[in-house]
């Protein structure tokens, strides 16, 4: 058996999808004629309560360009150290925006307004002026830990009082809306922009979607072209994602049950130990018990079938619509005869 847990990136379309983005009617998006887009799109702001929304081809351009459209070359954002624009987008918001970062040291990835209170910058000209704050919700590096809305909503009221706009870098978000019960509305009211996968736990192949203001998604639609990412006749890529929308949402608990099975079996074998509680649908295992590298136990499990990354120590499980029940069982079981 392959049990591939290595992200919920790997998700492969279903037959279901597949159906639905052969029968997609499309249209040149870039003029704004593809009614599948346009559809996703009208889908998506009123599902995040915002004007408006634009389909990109990825989450980190999605961010990018809500970065860029809210910003001006030397200002500074502030965003937490393990933030996934921080580690993982590849220097983009030097590369594109012009802006500096300035980090916080958060819990898991996240962080309270109290944080905040000695980074954001007065207005001074000795200093880059902060512009933007940056959430995300789950966390990635938290090992998908859940943002408190609370705390979002102290956030945004000290953001409003130094006149800070807000991003919320929401891949996960609708992970976080399933297993809580608050609503996307709830979450995302607190902040200007809002970006969401659809690529990952909701298992379309292709695409993220930002949402804001109907003024911002202007501006966001031109940096959308300039930095590559206009699509023709994307509705069929549009089609993928409405009908995760429709279907692949509620599914989401399913994933997060799996993810609690799998660290309670691991849990119970003296070498390994579950580094923080599960929030949602990821599982951080701690190996330092077993003797071995990361990549000695990567080895051994890929020889097994069961595909997982991992790096200091930790490996990172993560569980999504292609692992079935059958699929975490045969983790367990194999965990336990290798390391148990």
């Amino acid at each position: 058996m392959k049990v591939d847990l290595r992200s919920d990136t790997v998700t492969k379309p279903s037959a279901a999808m597949r159906e639905a983005m052969a029968a997609a009617v499309v249209g040149d998006d870039v003029y704004g004629e593809d009614p599948t887009v346009n559809e996703l799109q009208r889908r998506v702001a009123e599902l995040l309560g915002k004007e408006a929304a634009l389909f990109v081809p990825s989450g980190t351009m999605s961010n990018q360009i809500a970065i860029r459209s809210q910003t001006h070359h030397g200002d500074e954002i502030v965003m937490e150290r393990t933030c996934h624009p921080f580690n993982f987008e590849s220097g983009a918001m030097a590369a594109l925006s012009g802006v500096q970062v300035n980090l916080v040291d958060g819990d898991r990835g996240r962080f309270r307004v109290e944080d905040l209170e000695h980074i954001v910058r007065p207005p001074n000209h000795h200093f880059a002026q902060t512009a933007l704050i940056s959430v995300e919700n789950t966390t990635n590096n938290g090992g998908g830990a859940i943002f408190d809305v609370k705390e979002i909503a102290r956030i945004r009221e000290f953001a409003t009082e130094r006149k800070l706009r807000m991003h919320l870098d929401g891949a996960r978000l609708l992970n976080a809306c399933v297993e809580t019960g608050i609503a996307a509305r709830e979450y995302t009211q607190h902040f200007d922009t809002v970006s969401i996968c659809l690529s990952k736990g909701l298992g379309a192949p292709v695409g993220s979607v930002l949402a804001g203001s109907a003024e911002t998604m202007d501006k966001a639609h031109r940096f959308r072209k300039m930095f590559g990412g206009g699509m023709r006749q994307a509705g069929i890529l549009a089609a993928a994602g409405i009908y995760a929308l429709d279907n692949n949402v509620d599914r989401l608990k399913d994933d997060h049950r799996r993810a609690r099975r799998l660290a309670e079996g691991i849990a119970s074998m003296e070498s390994l130990k579950i580094r923080w509680p599960v929030d949602t649908n990821f599982v951080m295992i701690d190996i330092s018990g077993t003797g071995l590298s990361v990549a000695e136990v990567v080895e051994r499990l890929g020889a097994e079938g069961i595909l997982i990354l991992g790096a200091f120590q930790t490996l990172r499980a993560v569980t999504h619509l292609d692992v079935d029940d059958d699929g975490i069982e045969y983790a367990v079981e194999t965990f336990r005869r290798l390391f148990g």
